[in-house]
């Protein structure tokens, strides 16, 4: 009886050991702060996968560049040190010119064009994603872009010389194209980079200044320009990946589906009540005239005929599925 009940606590102990070698845990890398509504839609993702997966998988997200800051967090992914994350795709450009295309000026102005654009480019970039050892979950936009300043801007004169925060290949080319100096800062140093003078205008989402509640930095103005939705993606290790089930990668690749859905109408939500944010911290919340609107179309296609040119016959046939 003693042997026997040995026996039973051996085999007891090998498969309690087992579903414990068995279950996964992933750290999440997110840039943006646990309030963004892309941190948001990202911890409920992972704590649905989490609920859903039957303990054998974990995942834990760590907010405001608490794990990797953001320039950091697309390697970290790639090279194992986190499973997986979330990067500003736009950002990538020099990993991929595909990743820029939803910040190509006035290419998609509506949502409904931003969707097409994304339906339109989604595979070619999963095709390169995957071939760095990537795999793509989904993608989900910021609030239509819009121009920020310390002081009104009347003319395109206005813009000579203008301090510009920079984050991506594609805001330093409009500085220059404009006249403008740029100077790359991630989102975390937004409100220090104004408050001390090193950037004095932007162009980013209503929801990044009500965030940082840029107001409180001297900045007066925004202009509701519409310039491009760019998007945040979640990517995973494949490495991480190719370790779970079958069934757990497709209720990963489910939860996924929702959480871009859910993204979205969280976005489209942001680009009407964050705009009423800024104008009600005391913030002139307008359009541009209409000089300063032709040159601004005029900067966006000299830039999409140079990203075609860069992004070569993938760019080109992304561009004609998307018109």
């Amino acid at each position: 009886m003693k042997l026997f009940k040995i026996l039973i606590s051996t085999i007891t102990s090998v498969l309690l050991f087992a579903n414990v070698t068995l279950a996964e845990k992933w750290d999440m890398a997110l840039a943006y702060g646990a309030g963004n509504f892309h941190s948001a839609n990202a911890a409920e993702f992972a704590k649905n996968v989490t609920e859903k997966s039957g303990g054998k998988l974990t995942i834990v997200t760590h907010p405001g560049g608490s794990l990797f800051k953001g320039g950091e967090i697309f390697r970290a992914v790639r090279t194992g040190q986190a499973q997986i994350g979330e990067r500003f795709m736009s950002a990538l450009g020099k990993e991929d010119p595909l990743l820029e295309v939803d910040s190509q000026p006035f290419l998609a102005t509506s949502y409904d064009d931003a969707m097409k654009l994304y339906k339109a480019s989604k595979p070619e970039i999963v095709k390169g994603l995957d071939a760095k050892g990537l795999v793509f979950l989904y993608a989900v936009p910021w609030p239509a872009q819009g121009l920020y300043s310390k002081k009104a801007i009347n003319s395109v004169g206005d813009l000579k010389g203008l301090k510009f925060r920079a984050y991506n290949s594609a805001t330093i080319r409009i500085a220059e194209l404009t006249g403008m100096a740029p100077t790359k800062i991630e989102a975390a140093e937004i409100s220090q980079a104004f408050s001390t003078g090193a950037v004095e205008s932007m162009i980013t989402s209503p929801t990044t200044g009500k965030n940082s509640k840029i107001w409180e930095n001297g900045v007066g103005y925004f202009y509701d320009i519409a310039a491009w939705f760019p998007k945040n993606m979640v990517i995973v290790n494949k490495d991480a990946w190719n370790k779970l089930d079958a069934a757990t990668q497709k209720l990963i690749m489910k939860e996924a589906a929702i959480a871009e859905r859910k993204g979205w109408d969280l976005s489209k939500k942001g680009n009407v009540a964050d705009k009423k944010a800024l104008a009600d911290a005391g913030m002139k919340v307008g359009k541009v005239n209409s000089a300063l609107e032709k040159h601004f179309q005029k900067v966006g296609a000299t830039m999409a005929d140079e990203w075609k040119a860069k992004a070569g016959a993938r760019g080109v046939g992304v561009l004609a599925a998307y018109k």
